[in-house]
């Protein structure tokens, strides 16, 4: 029998019906250019945030930091110690584990400010939140894998590639920077970036699941366990992130405001980071948790979002059947109030919202 006729040209063994051929580059291929379009893609979303950051404003609340200190505690200590407390709970592979506090590491995106003002909240916190944990996450990032993931590193488990990641976390840090010096510059200008790198943002979700889809199949079989965590752990932060916020004397729209900073990740950043560090047998397992998180972080605000419009407009039909009197007099600042100026009451808001329960 002429092997010719049987064995493909490439062939590099061939015996009979039987060949071997060199192994198909194609996956690794496409895998360097989604690392490379992700990145430009990503760059581009943290560009146009920073060009939303208005420097005066940052600086004000750099002076008066007790909201950003409790975003701070919330997003570095809660996220981090809830996304381990999940993993061991729910027993899942270690390297799975490392993709979860990945994701409670990552500063807060974008949406979290359009959601804020949706939610009436604190924008200039809510601005101001998000790029003080995205520059911070520079360090605090490996800080918080370094203490969660010990166990399993010390034993030789999984190894961190620290290098990576912070050479991922610089490359995608600049841009913030940048793009709060063009706003200081050329404000005119920013606005319009802001628009494209939102829709960039939009763009950069459905690129990753679908491009990740055909490069990672086996990462789309999912087990439970993620899907569990992936639902608790944004309902977790919404949750644990507005009522610290009220237990440190916020007032309720700066409460609302930090529960969104704290649920709310930057599932891109994330992506982009495993993505750049992670070889592709550990991608095809941890690949498809920031799309999950991501599909439940959106769902949980929109329910959210929803319940305080109908509660809003409820409770203002009630309260405009009710006579003027005392109980609708606007309630005194306290002498702490006065002392510390991070907590102040809601300022341009009615008597109503100092008797928001939400």
């Amino acid at each position: 029998m002429n092997n010719s006729t049987v064995c493909l040209a490439n062939a590099t063994v061939c015996y009979g019906a039987s060949c071997v051929v060199p192994e198909d580059d194609v996956n690794t291929t496409l895998s360097v250019v989604l690392s490379t379009v992700l990145t430009i893609l990503l760059s581009l979303v943290m560009f146009s945030m920073g060009c939303n950051v208005e420097i005066k404003k940052f600086l004000g609340h750099i002076k008066r930091p007790w909201g950003i200190c409790v975003g701070f505690l919330c997003q570095f200590g809660i996220m981090p110690l809830t996304g381990f407390v999940l993993s061991v709970t729910f027993d899942i592979l270690p390297i799975q584990a490392v993709v979860v506090l990945l994701m409670g590491c990552c500063p807060g995106g974008t949406a979290s400010n359009v959601l804020a003002y949706w939610a009436d909240g604190d924008m200039d916190l809510s601005i101001s939140m998000t790029t003080c944990s995205t520059l911070l996450a520079l360090g605090m990032m490996p800080l918080c894998l370094l203490i969660y993931t010990k166990m399993w590193a010390d034993s030789g488990i999984i190894i961190i590639p620290y290098d990576k990641i912070g050479i991922s976390l610089v490359a995608l840090v600049v841009p913030v920077s940048i793009g709060m010096f063009v706003n200081h510059r050329w404000p005119h200008k920013a606005k319009i970036i802001l628009k494209v790198g939102s829709i960039t943002g939009a763009l950069l979700i459905v690129l990753i699941a679908v491009v990740g889809g055909v490069l990672y199949q086996s990462a789309w079989i999912i087990e439970p366990k993620l899907w569990a965590i992936g639902t608790l752990f944004p309902l977790a932060g919404y949750s644990l992130g507005f009522f610290l916020a009220r237990i440190a004397g916020q007032s309720w729209h700066r409460c609302r405001t930090v529960a969104l900073e704290t649920g709310m990740q930057n599932t891109q950043l994330c992506s982009t980071i495993i993505q750049l560090s992670f070889t592709t047998e550990e991608l095809n397992l941890m690949f498809t948790f920031p799309l999950i998180y991501s599909i439940f972080q959106l769902i949980m605000a929109a329910i959210f979002l929803a319940l305080y419009v109908v509660y809003k407009k409820y409770y203002r039909k009630n309260n405009m059947e009710l006579p003027e009197g005392k109980g609708n007099e606007p309630v005194p600042e306290s002498s702490f109030q006065k002392v510390n100026e991070g907590f102040q009451p809601d300022e341009k808001h009615t008597p109503v919202d100092q008797k928001e329960k939400f």
